[in-house]
């Protein structure tokens, strides 16, 4: 048979030479098919890797850059004229900008999808959030850039008709807007709802949870610092804690005149609270929804709040039912949500009779939850972002 052959080590003659051959050949095309779509995986990586520049020109963006993304700018200075910074997360390649010195027509535009931070509370800001919504519109038409969001810090009744027109669906150039409060609106296609977060204005401080703060016994039961307001349910708050004699077992300073600045001492003043008392009492202000919530929870002192809907036209949406605060209701926050003050001093009898080690582990849950609360708000941006903003697959 052929072994002998073989085994002669004849050369002339090799059964398998044919396929040897045609194995190679198809090799060779399975390694160059290969290279190919590696390259082509590569190109359309680099297609898919959106660029997106951010605009922060409201306060609510550095909630959004540094205490949800964990982002840092340069220089760490507050009061720079320009800062920036930029981080790689998902798919995206994100560049923020803020500081006065970024006007429009002044800067370079260096991607060409953009979400524009702005402040639409009061008609002076919603004039100034125009100018900017213009400027990116002229910068669509021209095919500077392609894509543009808003982040939008709402109106505290939730009017914000000025900036429907602006709206894809309503025939304008915004693909997608993030707003905060209960905006009846919300739909969780074009239009979500988006946390007040801390008040980066009074420059309140990303907190990094330290042992302290999770084990040590806290001073006191609770904690107001705020504005009292004339025939406002906080009034009604202060009477409560000064009837029961509460008020020696909480850190109680409250003042008739709001003060949008603060004094460093003041300013101290309010951490040292919410760092020495177990629990932060949240009355509603103009919304339901406040800064303190959110800074209580980044010390770990847990949110009483009044679960109450102020006056407006804030409400429920067509995703969401419970309103006032539906996003952190939908999130599961572990809050105490109350309807009346009068309910106060029953939650701070058996507040009295809880164990440090109860404390702890509630402190625990409540800032773990505030973690994934911000990591998830961060991934729903990012993924909201790429779905609407990069080519779909299907063809």
């Amino acid at each position: 048979g052929f072994t002998d052959h073989v085994a002669l080590g004849n050369e002339e003659w090799n059964p398998w030479d044919a396929d040897e051959k045609n194995e190679l050949a198809a090799s060779q095309q399975r390694y160059e098919a290969n290279l190919k779509m590696i390259k082509y995986a590569r190109s359309h990586l680099e297609q898919t890797n959106l660029r997106v520049q951010i605009w922060g020109k409201a306060a609510i963006g550095l909630y959004l850059w540094q205490h949800i993304f964990g982002g840092h700018l340069e220089p760490a200075d507050v009061t720079a004229q320009w800062r920036e910074g930029s981080q790689k997360a998902g798919k995206t390649y994100f560049s923020f900008l803020t500081g006065p010195s970024v006007v429009p027509g002044y800067f370079s535009v260096e991607a060409e999808h953009v979400v524009l931070v702005l402040n639409g509370r009061e008609p002076a800001k919603v004039a100034y959030a125009t100018q900017w919504l213009h400027y990116a519109q002229t910068l669509m038409e021209t095919r500077k850039i392609q894509h543009v969001a808003v982040l939008l810090l709402g109106s505290e009744q939730c009017n914000n008709a000025w900036i429907q027109p602006y709206l894809k669906r309503n025939g304008g150039f915004v693909n997608l807007l993030f707003v905060t409060y209960d905006y009846a609106f919300v739909n969780e296609e074009d239009i979500f709802q988006w946390p007040l977060g801390v008040a980066t204005y009074r420059n309140f401080p990303v907190v990094e949870p330290s042992w302290s703060m999770l084990h040590d016994p806290r001073s006191y039961l609770c904690n107001f610092l705020g504005t009292v307001y004339k025939n406002s349910s906080r009034e009604t708050l202060i009477e409560i804690l000064k009837q029961d004699g509460i008020d020696k077992l909480c850190w109680i300073a409250a003042r008739e005149q709001w003060q949008p600045q603060e004094t460093n001492e003041s300013f101290k003043n309010y951490q040292d609270a919410l760092l020495q008392s177990d629990l932060t009492l949240c009355p509603v202000g103009i919304n339901t929804e406040c800064y303190r919530i959110y800074e209580a929870c980044s010390y770990g002192s847990l949110p009483v709040i009044e679960d109450v809907m102020t006056p407006g036209d804030c409400g429920n949406s067509s995703m969401y039912h419970s309103a006032p605060l539906q996003l952190l209701k939908t999130m599961g926050a572990p809050f105490i949500f109350i309807k009346d003050w009068k309910e106060l001093p029953a939650i701070l009898e058996k507040e009295k009779n809880l164990s440090l080690q109860e404390k702890i582990q509630r402190r625990k849950k409540l800032l773990e939850w505030y973690q994934n609360f911000k990591a998830w708000m961060r991934q729903k941006f990012i993924n909201t972002l790429e779905n609407s903003f990069l080519p779909s697959d299907k063809g």
